[in-house]
């Protein structure tokens, strides 16, 4: 099945006529399966998903807006605000599909007007292949011929939301909705018809053969059930309303829980501890700052004068050094004289003798000028001195280090005395703190109100399940023990076998079904997830259809250890190998696709899921969802075969359908 075309006129925001193209390219060397729509929230997306159920299902569609509308007021809904009085809405749905092996082409047409009559729209086929109109056989039983080619049970499969993969994805167990679509998919669901209705047979039967005080008792046992069903349906459509009543009160309570935070109902509650806190800031401030005041009495003031410091201790050492140097200029003038002396003695000659002193004279010539520069020396100080010098200089500089810590340290406590002074301030007044309060506890006991009769009505829910299981089996045994003691007739007894045979029938059908089911998910699943290693198998509950997770060891993976967008993975890799598993080649249309996935989940779903959950995949999208990089990938893997942009115009609230896409 390909959908061709879709031609909205006058619906939803849609005004005058518009046809969309949604033909994909499929040349077995080709193959271009995606039709691109963008368009931003509120700009008509959903409605093109609700245009397309209408379209093949009509009063049966489970459009998002609907909700509790009767048809007719769902259709009125529907009409653009900008119709004239006269002018009619129409979808129109263009597919093709094979039938008796030849490529069918049918467009199905459904108009109406605001309030139409009966709270009905006006139903046409037309065959595409010679434009034959209409085709009153196949409208008069088109829902049967739908239900064969796209089940209205298993349609979520194919045409879903982002919203139905994010509560796929929370919920341990998959919602009402797709436990229904997996029902139906894995048989189960003609099975159980078929059940139902070998009951009514044996109970007509049954009646057949009963004499007049057997009847009697009979009808009443029949008469109670039926009260009690009646009943149970009821009260489960109270328990539905109800659940619907707490999802609003929790909405409504967390509104006022967040209403008391940003207020600062919080920060007034925990006043006295913010007060505590600045208050042991302060004092911790003001020990630091006795830290510093001690540092002052030290050595610290010398910091004002470390360059002089700094230059005396330099000056002293370089006075020392000439000191030093004088002391061995004289030790060596007296060794040079003693030497002189020596050596008139020993008899050599004077000649030799001049030599030697001119050589001496010259040396001490040298080491005036080398070391004893002529400088004025006022310091005067000695080796203890410049040791003492240094130390204070080295135990400075240690000090100066040790105040700066202090003074970060210092700095850091008046930011904090300042933040929680800020906090004490945002903090409520008295009087609005009390209204916060009330209104959070007023929301908390409403919550707990709704809670509560919740719980009764879905108590009440068991017990009629109880009694009305109760009832059957008394039913069952009224007619065994008295009827089939009576009328061994091989009807009964042969459709009590039969029920024995179709409830083992449903459970292996189950396993089969579930076991194919659980290889596809697994394979979605580990295709769509870049952390290969993660999860190695899932298994489907039989029960419930609930997902458990596997490692490589066999031991379990709890699904909390999943990312928010490993769980949307898992979710579409669930709906995905729904599809799979189903056998039927059908479009996917897919309505605010990528969700929360981050940017390798989003890479993985739009190069492996998208190009292959389908040969027709139509995504309806936000331009930060599918982006210009998601675009771009798609467009050279030559995966998009159109590209739409769904134009809103917030002055006039009407949409236009615009080829090309936001980038």
């Amino acid at each position: 099945m390909i959908f061709i075309e879709l031609v909205l006129e006058n619906f939803g925001p849609y005004c005058g006529r518009q046809v969309i193209n949604l033909y994909p390219k499929t040349d077995k060397e080709n193959s271009r399966p995606i039709i691109l729509l963008g368009g931003m929230n509120g700009g008509g997306k959903t409605t093109l998903m609700d245009a397309i159920r209408l379209a093949l299902y009509g009063a049966r569609a489970q459009c998002s807006t609907r909700g509790n509308l009767s048809y007719g007021d769902f259709l009125t809904q529907c009409v653009n605000s900008h119709t004239a009085p006269n002018d009619k809405t129409r979808v129109e749905i263009v597919f093709e599909h094979i039938e008796n092996d030849k490529p069918v082409q049918y467009r199905v047409v459904r108009t109406w007007e605001k309030n139409p009559k009966d709270g009905k729209d006006s139903l046409g086929i037309v065959n595409k292949k010679d434009d034959t109109w209409p085709l009153e056989a196949l409208v008069n039983t088109w829902d049967e011929y739908i239900e064969n080619l796209l089940p209205v049970g298993i349609s979520n499969l194919f045409l879903f939301d982002g919203e139905q993969v994010k509560e796929l994805a929370e919920q341990e167990i998959p919602p009402p909705i797709v436990v229904d679509a997996i029902r139906a998919l894995l048989g189960l669901e003609l099975a159980e018809r078929l059940a139902v209705d070998i009951e009514i047979i044996t109970n007509r039967k049954r009646k057949e053969l009963a004499d007049t005080k057997d009847l009697a008792n009979l009808e009443e046992i029949e008469q109670k059930l039926k009260q009690q069903e009646e009943e149970s349906e009821a009260t489960k459509e109270v328990e539905i309303s109800l659940a619907t009543s707490l999802k609003d009160a929790e909405k409504e309570q967390q509104e006022a829980f967040d209403k008391f935070i940003s207020e600062g109902g919080k920060i007034a509650a925990e006043r006295t501890q913010l007060e505590k806190q600045r208050d042991q800031k302060k004092a911790e401030t003001e020990e630091s700052r006795q830290g510093m005041c001690e540092l002052a009495a030290n050595v610290l003031p010398l910091a004002l004068i470390e360059p002089l410091l700094t230059q005396a201790q330099t000056q002293a050492e370089k006075e020392f050094r000439i000191s030093q140097a004088q002391i061995a200029r004289d030790i060596l003038f007296e060794r040079d004289k003693r030497l002189l002396n020596w050596i008139s003695q020993v008899g050599i000659s004077e000649e030799q003798v001049d030599k030697i002193k001119t050589f001496l004279d010259q040396d001490v010539e040298t080491l005036n000028s080398s070391f004893l520069q002529p400088e004025e020396l006022w310091l005067l100080a000695d080796a203890e001195t410049l040791s003492q010098l240094g130390n204070v200089l080295y135990y400075l500089q240690n000090t100066k280090n040790l105040a700066k810590q202090q003074l970060g340290i210092l700095k850091n406590k008046e930011e904090e005395i300042i933040t929680l002074e800020r906090q004490v301030q945002t903090a409520a007044s008295p009087e609005d703190y009390n209204k916060l309060v009330q209104a959070l506890q007023k929301s908390q006991s409403h919550v707990a109100e709704v809670k509560a009769n919740w719980e009764a009505t879905r108590r009440r829910v068991t017990e009629l399940e109880d009694t009305i299981k109760k009832l059957k089996k008394d039913l069952q045994e009224y007619t065994v023990q008295t009827i089939n003691r009576k009328n061994r007739e091989h009807i009964i007894t042969a459709s009590a076998k039969v029920q024995e045979t179709l409830k083992l029938f449903r459970e292996r059908l189950t396993l089969r079904k579930l076991n194919k089911l659980e290889v596809e998910v697994t394979e979605c699943f580990r295709y769509l997830l870049h952390k290969s290693d993660l999860v190695h198998r899932v298994a489907i509950d039989t029960h419930t259809f609930s997902l458990s997770l596997y490692d490589l060891q066999g031991k379990p993976v709890p699904k909390h250890r999943l990312s928010a967008g490993e769980k949307q993975l898992l979710a579409i890799a669930f709906l995905w190998g729904l599809a799979r598993v189903s056998g039927r080649r059908l479009p996917v249309a897919i309505d605010t696709p990528l969700g929360r996935l981050d940017s390798s989940h989003r890479s993985n779903l739009v190069e492996r899921y998208f190009p292959s959950a389908s040969h027709q995949v139509i995504l309806l999208s936000t331009d930060t969802e599918i982006g210009q990089k998601e675009v771009q990938a798609l467009r050279e893997n030559e995966a998009i075969a159109r590209e739409y942009l769904l134009k809103y115009d917030s002055s006039t609230r009407q949409t236009t359908v615009q080829p090309g896409y936001f980038c």
